[in-house]
């Protein structure tokens, strides 16, 4: 079952506890000639999906109205048809998708257990966000009434507390930086979407909101909150759709792709790439390219296809070459000088060509890039150096990786440096183990 954030929503907003909530439907219950003897346990598993029978679910939208002020319908509560499955966003309409959107916000700051440690979808529950977007019907019109107008500036602000939380992030990690922009989506995003705006404006806004929804998505994957990382990342490919801008739909899909070679899912990150590559057309710019592509790579030299990897190793290599400063939106800033090689030489890694892997690897760190990128690419560099038996050139690239890595809170890089430590460790080498040691101090410190 799947966890039902629009009730939770509903039951906060509304100021009361799952005791109280079960005490008032059991009273309306007696209003209607109803013997209900409901407990906190009770609404505890409507929460996580349980729909109850008969007249219950009504009695809820009755109780929640009364203290809300407001009509609440089941689909409002997550119990109507389209409530009760994760795609009522899609078919319940823009409006009906935000405020699904919201609601798993809100649930995020409040740091339900439920969200971080739910799993990733797979199969026609992962591909259809996808599809959609590639597919029509398109959003004719966003425009909404509202209480209050939105602006230019409001959208200025969402563009740059995107840039301000994407810096946080690549400075600090994932898991420092999630609830700041979690909060920020509650405090600030939300109200915005809720507005009123004209079509255009609205499509300005829910680009500048995909923007900031996918950066979430991005700390909570580096958080592994992999389940609720996808379901950010298919709120910002919703977001992109309704903005009209194909490109940015496919900066978002290519995060997807990132999540799914993460995942082991191979396949699945090559029909991503290529749905990215595909319907964002012109519109793609040859960053997000040359990264699809690398991307691409690394999912077909997993599946042992040596041709299709050298494919697209030198497609990514092409579009890489054509990059331009300034020339690429804010979101693709992400593919700097470095990241292709650095991708590249994963892919030929694992196609066992370990000279060309150390040369782009070697490339990449020579690169600028910031202390994230330099921290991934630092280790994939002291890996080559260990398997081409070079264990104290290995310690001091290994060291340099440590320091670089001090002050991020990630999973991410903490993977990388305990496999970094583990091959270390077993070289033989003197420097080779302090540097092991270096990294351990690093790793006492609890996240």
């Amino acid at each position: 079952m799947e966890p039902n954030v629009l009730l939770e929503s509903l039951i906060d907003e509304a100021g009361v506890s799952r005791a109280g909530l079960a005490g008032h439907v059991n009273q309306a219950g007696r209003a209607r000639g109803l013997c209900l003897r409901y407990e906190h346990t009770a609404v505890s598993r409507w929460l996580k999906g349980q729909r109850p029978r008969g007249q219950v679910p009504d009695l809820i939208c009755e109780v929640l109205a009364g203290r809300l002020d407001r009509p609440v319908t089941l689909d409002d509560i997550g119990m109507g048809i389209q409530g009760m499955h994760p795609a009522a966003a899609r078919g319940a309409g823009l409006s009906g998708f935000v405020e699904h959107a919201t609601a798993l916000w809100r649930s995020d700051e409040q740091q339900r257990p439920h969200l971080a440690t739910a799993p990733a979808v797979t199969g026609t529950t992962a591909v259809m966000p996808v599809w959609e977007w590639e597919n029509p019907p398109e959003d004719a019109d966003v425009s909404r009434p509202g209480p209050s107008r939105v602006s230019m500036a409001d959208i200025a602000m969402l563009r740059a507390a995107r840039a301000h939380y994407e810096q946080m992030y690549r400075k600090a990690g994932g898991i420092a930086t999630r609830s700041r922009i979690v909060g920020f989506l509650n405090a600030e995003t939300a109200p915005l979407l809720r507005g009123g705006y004209s079509d255009a404006t609205g499509r300005r806004l829910h680009r500048a909101a995909a923007g900031l929804v996918a950066v979430a998505g991005i700390c909570a994957y580096d958080s592994d909150a992999h389940g609720l990382a996808q379901r950010y990342f298919h709120q910002a490919l919703r977001l992109a759709k309704a903005s009209g801008d194909r490109g940015l739909g496919g900066y978002v899909i290519a995060l997807l792709v990132n999540q799914s070679l993460y995942l082991a899912e191979y396949r699945r990150s090559v029909a991503f790439a290529e749905a990215a590559l595909r319907a964002a057309g012109p519109h793609i710019t040859p960053a997000l390219a040359a990264d699809l592509h690398a991307m691409q790579a690394k999912a077909y030299a997993r599946l042992r296809d040596h041709r299709s990897a050298l494919v697209c190793i030198r497609r990514a290599e092409a579009e890489g070459g054509r990059i331009r400063s300034g020339g690429e939106p804010d979101e693709t800033g992400y593919v700097q000088p470095g990241l292709v090689n650095v991708q590249v030489a994963e892919a030929l890694l694992c196609l066992g060509d370990l000279p060309g892997a150390r040369e782009h690897a070697a490339v990449a760190v020579r690169s600028p890039a910031h202390d994230r990128g330099t921290v991934h690419r630092l280790a994939m560099l002291t890996h080559l150096e260990l398997l081409q038996g070079e264990a104290d050139r290995a310690a001091r690239t290994a060291s340099e990786m440590a320091e670089r890595a001090r002050g991020m809170e990630s999973q991410r890089l903490r993977e990388r440096l305990r496999s970094v430590r583990e091959h270390l460790a077993v070289s033989g080498s003197t420097d080779a183990r302090a540097a092991a040691g270096l990294i351990d101090g690093a790793l006492r410190v609890p996240l």
